[in-house]
């Protein structure tokens, strides 16, 4: 489990992170969320004893993570995968980290096999592309077989087979038990993925809820409907008080549920061709949570 109580960092007149206070589980895939620049990055650092707080605390299975004995095999993480050492190959760098930390020369073997990357083992690292640099960095990550897993970006560069191979990693470590804590910049993927969200925003916590009721709070619900008898159809849905906006051949209701809208037409005796609702997406309920939380913000 990961704890983080009132945690604040300060680099200079910069506050990059804001008495930020959270709880990652065992159990389930959190994901943590933001727009960049919201001290997601520096958060992780802070828990990993990277960086110092200014004030507040970062608690790993319930004491600082630098007072770890065996930090491999109590944390995996993986922040910055081409921070290695690009003259060796890719065996002998999980080899160093493994003998550094008492970790079995057999595990090394265990992990290439893991990820994927055994053909590449004796090959070394300067030459691999990003997404060999990432399954490098998972591959790291699980060295010490530990209970909690830190995930910074980790599909950069993955082709759309790495990427399902990585969701599905995830979830089959949440699965086992373990805290699984990921940041992420792609919604569409984060949606597959996590069970739970923390949204921070200029270092402040924004959400921290599970990914249905994130979704549910900051998104509207529409209907759509299409039919030959639209604009009676409108007229009597606005009657119930639904908001109506015309888009293309289709009607767009909001204030008013799929069910009520076929029971109306059925009342009336109305022909519908095409009706249902359209789901709210995380990527649209994340831009309507963040919109005031942006740091970097391009012109159109």
């Amino acid at each position: 489990m990961i704890e983080a109580n009132g945690l604040t960092k300060r680099y200079g007149s910069k506050l990059a992170v804001d008495d930020l206070s959270f709880t990652v589980r065992p159990g389930t895939v959190t994901g943590f969320l933001g727009p960049n620049g919201a001290g997601k990055s520096t958060t992780m650092r802070m828990i990993l004893g990277l960086d110092r707080p200014s004030s507040g605390s970062a608690l790993v299975n319930g004491k600082p993570f630098t007072t770890s004995q065996s930090p491999l095999h109590e944390v995996g993480a993986l922040l910055d995968a081409k921070n290695v050492h690009g003259g060796r190959s890719a065996y002998n760098h999980l080899l160093s980290l493994a003998q550094s930390n008492g970790i079995p020369k057999q595990r090394v073997s265990e992990v290439l096999e893991m990820v994927g990357i055994e053909a590449v083992a004796g090959k070394r690292i300067g030459g691999f592309s990003l997404g060999m640099f990432q399954r490098l960095g998972i591959a790291a990550a699980m060295l010490g077989d530990p209970e909690v897993l830190i995930f910074d970006e980790p599909v950069n560069g993955l082709d759309p087979e790495g990427i399902l191979w990585i969701r599905n990693f995830m979830k089959s470590l949440a699965a086992e038990g373990r805290t699984v804590f990921v940041s992420s910049h792609l919604m569409s993927e984060m949606a597959l993925t996590a069970d739970h969200l923390i949204v921070v925003g200029l270092g402040r916590l924004l959400a921290d809820v599970s990914m249905s009721e994130f979704i549910q709070r900051n998104s509207t619900q529409r209907v759509r409907v299409r039919s030959p008898h639209g604009d009676e159809l409108a007229r009597l849905a606005a009657g119930r008080g639904a908001e109506i906006t015309k888009l293309g051949g289709y009607l767009e209701l909001q204030g008013i549920s799929s069910d009520q809208v076929g029971d109306l037409a059925a009342e009336h005796r109305l022909t519908i061709h095409e009706l249902f609702e359209e789901r709210a997406s995380l990527e649209s309920a994340f831009m309507e949570m963040t919109r005031d939380s942006v740091e970097y913000e391009a012109a159109a």
